[in-house]
């Protein structure tokens, strides 16, 4: 059973198919709000305690406990007994309510609300309608006095009057003056400090012929603010009276392109709410947007700007609110906003989400594999920044796969296939079999029976050719996982029909999975040449530019810095002419990387290029490149620099302090051993998962040896040297483009000595 819940009014639940859940006495639904309150947080028995009674009566705790246990009985009336509950859970000292975002009509409230402001006048209305439609009284109704709702229900309120004012902004903005009058007329008389408000009931009064009425509005709206709180209005309601006194143009709406939904400014939803961070506000009036005057004219910024908002309004008057065709364009102009990076890149993927859901919901896989296929954008880090996000992308794309008629349809195909490939990065499918859960695990399953410790020819990095990296290894044993057969057959079709956009994305698709193994930067390579030269003829710019970046990852591996640079310029260049201001974060990073690895610069002045470039990071909307980046980039510069060995003094390794986000499982055995704590380091480094097949694979594995030879695990040890043996011609973690552990034959030539060493000494 799905519960819902519903504190928009007095606090209430109900089940999947819309029936009340019996939440027992006051103090029981005081628990369920509590949790609600909290986001999915855990709260403390402590907290509850505290919230629960001014003063606690003996025995309070155990009352909280009954409170949850009954509440757990009617939340999921069929989990069997002594089996953990799996929406009102026990986590560390107290309890949270893990509802989905979808499941608490506060939080949808937000989104919608928050959603609105970005929408089209059409959508926008329908969306606020419904919204304010899911309010059955105040806010937490029956805990208005009580001081941990006091917060939330004074939010919910703001939000709610935010509403109602952009619901009348979209009236306007669709012509609806009339119907927007009653609303605000008893909004105003509510609420009279909100001048906003009066500014919106005003200009609804003239647009329906009533001037005299508009500049009554006004003039009571000023006489209330100077009277009863000694201030003058606005600017915005001075503007209005004397554009009302004026008749101005664009008072009228056959004037007007676009009315400003959001004037009062963004409202933030809750952490759960599926939203970019910061969401720029509406488009300003067409009538406010007006091009600087220079020397010879109008600036071309402004002429852009005005052909943007009509453009848009006469899409919107000539695309109905309800046509699909909306969802292929919103989908389009999603494209285009992740390109910008920063905010840009997080509204896209936010809206990318609420894009597919809305096509699925229609019932028509033909367009959902258009929606889905049209967000072709590439990507040249190899971990998701929404791990959650892609899952969900990917399991509507299986679901299209298996819905579109057969046969047909090749071309929507192979895009879902190059999505799969592109969006399961750095993970596997599931529908893949299991890896194995730690290195323990992995070590015993990859162990050699008996016999000696085999040897390996350790060169000197070099430029190596294509064959040096695929000799020394064979492809994995077992069944070729979802994504890399996706990616394939995503390339096999694309080349069939001959569809040069189609293939550039489908080789992005096959980069994302090339990492099966160690040692495949010659492969990259060639293929980010192919996406060089077929982007090139075709104007795929997008694509040429990864093209290029997959090339200054792959050959900085090689330890072809010559050939790198060309590339890294080349990207700068593009991304000069083009707009792309995302790119110059890899371009930088890759030249930090550069100066460590061929540069010999001091230590301060190669971590000041490595923070130099993680300050590029800050805003750039891709948390899966920046948690961590830079504590493990200067982690390798520090370990490069070590003379030999694995001891390290316990100031360089802040094993308590540092975020070392994603990487910790792989540098805590060395953070411990740091600090002396051997056994523990051992423990730790048999307890940490395998790598995952990305960009820093060989680097993590680098680490790991590193470790093992610190605590003499030769099992451990056998495993990074036959995962690091086909990557001997490479620097390690260069392939990234962003750090390096330093020639992978050096790590090897470690790895072999700890091995040539007598057991136990």
């Amino acid at each position: 059973m799905r519960a819902v819940f519903g504190v928009l009014g007095p606090v209430s639940a109900w089940d999947d198919a819309g029936e009340p859940i019996a939440l027992k006495g006051p103090r029981h639904r005081a628990v369920l709000a509590r949790l609600i309150v909290a986001r999915r947080r855990v709260v403390p028995v402590g907290h509850l305690v505290d919230d629960l009674w001014e003063e606690p009566p003996a025995g309070a705790v155990s009352a909280v406990r009954t409170f949850v246990a009954a509440l757990r009985r009617a939340l999921e009336p069929e989990r069997p007994p002594r089996a953990p509950a799996r929406l009102l859970v026990t986590e560390g000292p107290g309890y949270a309510l893990r509802a989905e975002p979808d499941a608490v009509d506060a939080w949808r409230f937000e989104r919608a609300v928050t959603a609105a402001a970005t929408l089209p006048p059409a959508d926008a209305l329908v969306r606020l309608d419904e919204a304010l439609g899911w309010w059955r009284g105040p806010g937490y109704a029956e805990f208005a006095e009580a001081p941990w709702a006091r917060a939330e229900r004074a939010k919910l309120a703001e939000l709610r009057l935010h509403a109602v004012e952009r619901r009348a902004g979209a009236r306007l903005a669709l012509g609806l003056a009339a119907e927007a009058v009653p609303d605000l007329d008893a909004h105003v008389t509510e609420h009279p400090w909100r001048e906003d408000a009066w500014r919106l009931l005003a200009l609804a009064l003239y647009r329906t012929g009533r001037q005299g009425d508009a500049l009554a509005v006004l003039r009571r709206a000023r006489a209330l603010l100077v009277e009863q709180l000694g201030v003058d209005p606005g600017p915005g309601l001075r503007q209005l009276e004397a554009d009302v006194l004026d008749q101005a143009a664009h008072l009228d709406v056959a004037h007007s392109d676009v009315i400003h939904l959001d004037a009062a400014g963004p409202v933030a939803a809750g952490p759960d709410a599926e939203r970019p961070s910061g969401v720029a506000p509406a488009p300003a009036p067409a009538s406010e947007v007006r091009p600087a005057p220079g020397p010879d004219g109008p600036e071309p910024a402004g002429a852009a700007a005005r052909v943007w908002a009509r453009a848009a309004a006469d899409y919107d008057r000539a695309v109905s609110a309800g046509a699909r065709a909306r969802l292929e364009s919103t989908v389009g102009l999603l494209r285009s906003l992740a390109l910008t990076g920063g905010e840009g890149l997080e509204a896209a993927r936010a809206h990318r989400v609420a894009a597919v859901a809305a096509a699925e919901e229609l019932g028509d896989p033909e367009l959902t594999a258009r929606v889905i296929g049209a967000y072709d954008v590439p990507a040249i880090w190899t971990r998701a920044d929404d791990p959650e996000q892609a899952a969900r992308i990917v399991a509507a794309a299986e679901r299209t796969l298996a819905a579109l008629p057969a046969p047909g349809h090749a071309a929507a195909r192979a895009r879902l296939l190059a999505t799969i490939a592109l969006e399961t990065r750095g993970t596997r499918s599931p529908t893949d079999p299991p890896e194995a859960a730690d290195l323990a695990t992995l070590a015993a399953v990859t162990s050699p029976a008996s016999g000696p410790e085999p040897a390996s020819p350790v060169r000197a990095p070099a430029a190596a050719g294509p064959q040096s990296a695929a000799s020394q290894s064979t492809a994995p044993p077992g069944p070729e996982p979802r994504a890399r057969r996706a990616a394939r057959e995503a390339e096999e079709i694309a080349r069939s029909l001959d569809d040069p956009a189609l293939l550039a994305f489908a080789l992005g698709g096959r980069f994302m999975q090339c990492f099966e193994r160690a040692g495949l930067a010659p492969d990259r390579d060639a293929i980010g040449a192919e996406l060089v030269a077929l982007s090139a003829r075709h104007g795929l710019v997008a694509y040429e530019v990864l093209g290029h970046l997959i090339r200054v990852q792959a050959r900085s591996a090689l330890a072809d810095f010559v050939t790198a640079d060309r590339h890294a310029a080349a990207v700068d260049d593009l991304a000069d002419r083009h707009e792309l201001p995302l790119v110059g974060v890899f371009t930088q990073w890759y030249r930090a990387l550069r100066l460590v690895a061929t540069g010999h610069p001091t230590g301060p002045e190669a971590e000041a290029a490595y923070r130099a470039a993680a300050a590029r990071l800050d805003g750039a909307g891709m948390p899966g490149l920046e948690r961590g980046l830079l504590p493990l980039a200067l982690l390798c510069l520090r370990l490069t620099r070590e003379d030999q060995g694995t001891a390290l003094p316990a100031d360089r390794i802040a094993a308590r302090s540092t975020d070392w986000g994603p990487y910790a499982p792989w540098v805590r055995p060395l953070a411990l051993l740091a600090g002396g704590r051997r056994a523990e380091a051992a423990t730790a480094l048999r307890a940490a998962p395998p790598p995952p097949h990305d960009l820093l694979y060989e680097a993590l594995w680098c680490l790991i040896g590193r470790a093992a030879i610190g605590v003499g695990d030769r099992a451990v040890i056998r495993l990074a040297r036959s995962q690091l043996l086909p990557a001997n011609g490479e620097l390690a973690g260069a392939g990234s483009g962003l750090l390096t552990l330093g020639p992978v034959a050096h790590h090897l030539a470690a790895l072999d000595a700890a091995l040539a060493e007598p057991e136990g000494s």
